[in-house]
């Protein structure tokens, strides 16, 4: 069995990828990069163009969809779902299994924990998208048409999230450079984080258990969450550093967003800051006997590997 990779060369990916390598799996790598790791094969192909999604697909393989697009919602309204279009067509053509990483926009606001369980209510366009997306794959799943498996995790941090990941870029990064750390509207809401390690070691274990699939699984995350504040002294803390910060509130960031196009696809998720977000990832814990990376021993891990570029 091979282990195929859509969209390579991102924080998930590399973590998965590294996982399956020491297992010695056979994994290959799919990329419109040419994105390579030594002991994996390498394969370009555009996710966006049916034919080459499906070139890149082997029979009775398993088929993981990490891809990550330009964070902005005319293009994800566009691209995401001819991406979950030609992933299931071109799995369903080959007979292979198919575990799509997804994260928690289609769930939108929410009161108290997020579950497998939880309605999907939408609060920003982001969310829409994601919802359509992961409604359309389960669909699938229910007509027999497909074995699949959504995978959802958190926000994340750790390895490999220097450019993704929210604390890696406003605390880390910062803290790093002898700058003060910033946090989003709300630094004493408590906010789930997962570390992107425990997402490899997750993703291997659901791709080898047969009754794992046709069902969404949350990603191990430890609990209980942290606040910003809390998030920021631990990193602090590890860097032997002033835990020193500033708070981005709702104003400020839709100002920045008149001048910067990323800061303006981020203000219509400042929800997640405003409030508690609290991921519940216990199904899978108990499922597999797995204790989800402590924050304290993720934090350091992560302010060990991000530099200060």
């Amino acid at each position: 069995m091979k282990h195929i990779i859509l969209g390579a060369g991102g924080a998930i990916s590399k973590t998965l990828a590294q996982e399956l390598l020491s297992r010695s799996e056979k994994v290959k790598l799919v990329s419109r990069s040419g994105y390579s790791e030594s002991g994996a094969e390498t394969y370009k192909a555009d996710v966006t163009v049916y034919s080459q999604v499906k070139n890149s697909i082997e029979e009775s393989s398993v088929v993981y969809l990490t891809a990550g697009l330009q964070y902005n919602k005319k293009i994800w309204s566009v691209q995401w779902p001819v991406i979950m279009q030609n992933t299931i067509d071109a799995c369903k053509s080959k007979n292979a299994r198919l575990i799509f990483f997804d994260n928690v926009y289609s769930y939108g606001k929410t009161e108290g924990r997020m579950t497998e369980e939880t309605p999907y209510n939408p609060s920003s366009k982001k969310g829409e998208i994601r919802a359509g997306i992961a409604d359309k794959l389960m669909s699938e799943v229910k007509e027999g048409n497909i074995t699949a498996i959504i995978a959802r995790a958190a926000d994340f941090y750790g390895p490999f999230s220097e450019k993704t990941s929210i604390p890696s870029i406003l605390i880390i990064s910062n803290l790093k450079k002898g700058k003060k750390a910033q946090w989003m509207v709300n630094v004493k809401t408590k906010h789930s984080f997962t570390y992107t390690v425990d997402c490899g070691k997750a993703l291997y274990l659901l791709s080898k258990t047969d009754d794992a699939y046709n069902q969404i699984w949350h990603m191990p995350t430890a609990h209980p969450p942290l606040t910003g504040e809390e998030f920021i002294r631990t990193a602090a803390e590890k860097l032997n550093t002033s835990p020193k910060y500033t708070v981005l509130n709702k104003f400020i960031m839709r100002l920045g967003g008149l001048f910067n196009k990323q800061v303006a696809e981020l203000y219509e998720m400042l929800y997640q800051y405003e409030f508690d977000y609290i991921f519940d990832s216990s199904k899978f814990e108990k499922r597999f006997g797995f204790t989800p990376t402590a924050y304290d021993t993720g934090i350091a891990e992560t302010v060990s590997k991000i530099g200060t570029v």
